[in-house]
């Protein structure tokens, strides 16, 4: 690690820091950018304060290219809004959704599966538990260029798993009916087709998906190893093609989190 950089080393952050920092780094400047309540707003605000100043940030509830000073408690607080360019609706920004206009949305799930299908409705058989449901992840997973899950992953390995108990929004493959046969996304999308999910952001490391849409560990978190990584999963993870370990938050990201964004401790408590 190069220390020219000012990366912080283990023991000076704390694991919602690197989360929200790795969830930063996905961000390219001048990206139209879709965000919900908690970590992805802390994403999108320091990524805007570091390597993507001209992203612009759409707020589920209806507000796109507000600049908050600070970090508002979630999307349906009036600072989201602050020198926005439009501050409408739902039916607007997913407007913008549909019409294919958005690179990047995050997300996160009950359950997440090997081909990135999310689960946020129903878990188990019969007798199983129903879960707060879609919202609009459907929509946002669904049509965005691209999309970044941030999901809890440590002792919670039933999170991760080979099939998701019920498809709540479509990852790289899913099942075609009437066959149940699983085919590639692009194949049932057509012309809809935009993009599917980009990365996987834990609390042990990110995860991508390869050509064939299946996921496989990219980075683990400082303090783990891929082998760990692995057993929390459900299924044989591939860790072939980890690249080494997930970069610390900067001590420059540290102080933008704690003293510019987030304050008021909202989030970064």
């Amino acid at each position: 690690m190069d220390s020219k950089k000012g990366y912080s080393k283990p023991g000076e952050f704390k694991p919602i820091d690197l989360l929200a920092c790795a969830a930063a780094r996905e961000v390219k400047d001048g990206e139209i950018v879709f965000a919900g309540t908690g970590l992805p707003m802390l994403a999108i605000m320091v990524a805007q304060h570091t390597q993507a100043p001209t992203a612009v940030c759409i707020y589920e509830s209806g507000s796109i290219d507000g600049r908050p000073i600070d970090l508002p408690t979630s999307v349906a607080d009036a600072r989201c809004s602050y020198q926005a360019a439009v501050a409408d609706g739902l039916t607007d920004v997913f407007g913008q959704l549909q019409s294919g206009k958005v690179d990047l949305a995050y997300l996160g799930g009950a359950e997440v599966d090997l081909y990135g299908n999310v689960n946020c409705t129903f878990m188990g058989g019969p007798t199983g538990k129903r879960l707060t449901g879609s919202g609009g992840n459907s929509d946002i997973h669904s049509l965005a260029k691209r999309s970044v899950l941030i999901m809890p992953q440590l002792g919670q390995k039933r999170r991760f798993v080979e099939r998701v108990s019920y498809i709540t929004s479509p990852g790289w493959k899913i099942p075609h009916w009437p066959d149940k046969e699983w085919v590639p996304k692009r194949e049932v999308y057509g012309s809809a087709f935009n993009g599917g999910p980009a990365a996987v952001i834990s609390d042990m490391g990110v995860y991508r998906f390869d050509e064939n849409g299946e996921m496989y560990l990219d980075t683990v978190h400082p303090g783990f190893t891929a082998e760990e990584c692995r057993e929390n999963c459900t299924f044989d993870l591939n860790i072939t093609r980890v690249k080494g370990e997930t970069l610390t938050p900067t001590y420059e990201e540290l102080d933008l989190l704690y003293k510019i964004i987030d304050p008021e401790g909202i989030i970064m408590k």
